[in-house]
């Protein structure tokens, strides 16, 4: 499957209407975000049953800046539209396909309790909420493994 460009005008429908969201923060100068593209591309095809997107940055500089994205690439997992994961760097294709099979394996009812006790605890501004949804938090839970690049 290939990639779906998102915008600023189809990130929410995209989001709320896929279960499992993988999303690609990249740019066209970028010579690491080149260099992960056919990683990113090889793994859409080998996961058809997931949607893998990309938002280039240059051109959607609102979206990227809701996100506080301040280094490119950066890989973000959307499930049951919680951001369970977000990293810079580009990944290799083992740890890429490690992180997909890790994020498959998440229990999703245990993320979104960790996620309710943490804004019951007052910590709201770290729970995965607020614009910049899971930023580097997973939303009260360690991402699903942050694996060595």
């Amino acid at each position: 499957m290939a990639t779906v460009e998102l915008t600023k005008e189809n990130f929410d429908q995209t989001v709320s209407e896929n279960a499992f969201v993988l999303i690609d923060f990249w740019a066209g100068w970028c010579r690491p975000c080149l260099q992960f593209a056919p990683v990113y591309e090889k793994a859409s095809e080998a996961h058809p049953d997931l949607l893998f997107a990309k938002v280039d940055t240059e051109a959607q500089q609102e979206l990227a800046g809701a996100f506080q994205i301040t280094s490119i690439p950066t890989l973000m997992i959307v499930r049951d539209q919680v951001a369970i994961f977000s990293q810079p760097g580009a990944l290799p294709e083992a740890a890429l396909t490690d992180l997909i099979g890790q994020a498959r394996a998440l229990d999703m009812d245990e993320v979104r309790a960790k996620i309710a006790a943490s804004q019951q605890d007052g910590h709201g501004g770290q729970d995965g909420h607020g614009g910049h949804e899971g930023h580097g938090q997973g939303a009260g839970t360690r991402e699903p493994g942050t694996p060595e690049a």
